[in-house]
């Protein structure tokens, strides 16, 4: 599969990065956190990285004041598996290159999305990229395959806990994983067993 770069004209429409930010501490906190060799872990918020002092130059000045959680994701994948999407943009920095999976939400018709229409990019260690509310994107992958990678995320406060109880009143509820998360899986994954909402046809892509 192609991996392109994120300064590439094709990922303008997935999201931008993010400059100026100090990170230094952020990044330290984050390496120090578990990081499983031969599978991901998700904690979405870490309170030694939400006490950090750029905890509060993130939510006001990158999420315009709106309450953030800084938690992480961790581990070793080089599949594809799931693909979700949040209302609110995701913040994404890693302490090693890793590689984003990312594709379009418009490019969902019916419930389905070909995992054809998803591309690669490189995101570089230490660079942070904002992903926009339509990018459907998962996991990270490893760069370096004999290596875990370690990545921050940064989320509207809330997202990825316990799912709503709610009563099914459009078809998009029938994707709703967790806490303003929608998800959509490949049918070969233990999501899918698990009772995800299964939408990517096409093979389970892995790098």
């Amino acid at each position: 599969m192609n991996i392109q770069e994120i300064t590439s004209e094709s990922f303008v429409k997935y999201g931008r990065t993010v400059t100026g930010y100090n990170t230094v501490a952020l990044l330290d906190v984050l390496s120090k956190m578990n990081c499983p060799e031969n599978s991901v872990t998700y904690v979405p918020e870490e309170p030694q990285m939400q006490k950090l002092e750029i905890e509060s130059q993130l939510r006001c000045n990158l999420y315009g004041g709106l309450p953030i959680q800084i938690g992480y994701c961790n581990g070793n994948s080089r599949k594809l598996n799931c693909l979700e999407y949040h209302r609110g943009s995701e913040t994404i920095i890693a302490v090693e290159d890793i590689i984003l999976l990312l594709a379009s939400l418009q490019e969902v018709k019916d419930g389905k999305l070909d995992t054809g229409k998803v591309e690669a990019f490189l995101i570089p260690a230490g660079q942070m990229v904002i992903l926009y509310e339509t990018t459907l994107h998962y996991a990270p992958s490893t760069a370096d395959n004999e290596n875990c990678f370690h990545t921050a995320i940064i989320l509207p406060k809330g997202t990825n806990l316990a799912k709503p109880e709610i009563t099914v009143t459009d078809p998009e509820d029938k994707m709703l994983w967790a806490a303003n998360k929608w998800l959509i899986a490949h049918p070969d994954t233990g999501e899918a067993k698990h009772g995800a909402y299964v939408g990517l046809t096409g093979p389970n892509i892995e790098l």
